[in-house]
């Protein structure tokens, strides 16, 4: 899994907060604070549909984008894979553990709880 650049990352937000496909001119409007030309932003949204970040659809003449994953998903292959480039998983997973505060510590013992009830 590819790391976003900062404007593909931009993107990305523009995306995952709307429940609908949306055309290159309607994610350049959404950007319009960046004052993005309407190639640039095309460009981005292409390359990020091959990485597959993206899934579009024809219609009429314009393609319509939409965020193959949720943001969650995302971030979570991100872990995976930053968790698979260390040579000691167990000891990357206790340090991160370790720099968790207490809220974040208690919401994974109530997801390893839940995972735990599910493979039951």
């Amino acid at each position: 899994m590819n790391r976003l650049g900062d404007l593909e990352r931009a993107v990305m937000e523009v995306l995952w907060q709307r429940s609908e496909a949306m055309t290159v001119r309607e994610v350049g409007r959404a950007l319009a604070e960046r004052d993005l030309a309407h190639t640039t932003v095309m460009t981005v949204l292409d390359r990020l549909a091959k990485k597959g970040v993206v899934d579009r659809a024809r219609e009429g003449r314009a393609w319509r984008y939409r965020p193959a994953a949720s943001r969650e998903d995302y971030v979570s292959e991100l872990m995976f894979d930053a968790l698979g480039q260390t040579g000691d998983r167990d000891a990357a997973l206790a340090a991160f553990v370790r720099s968790m505060s207490d809220k974040e510590a208690e919401a994974l013992r109530r997801a390893l709880e839940g995972n735990d009830e599910q493979r039951t």
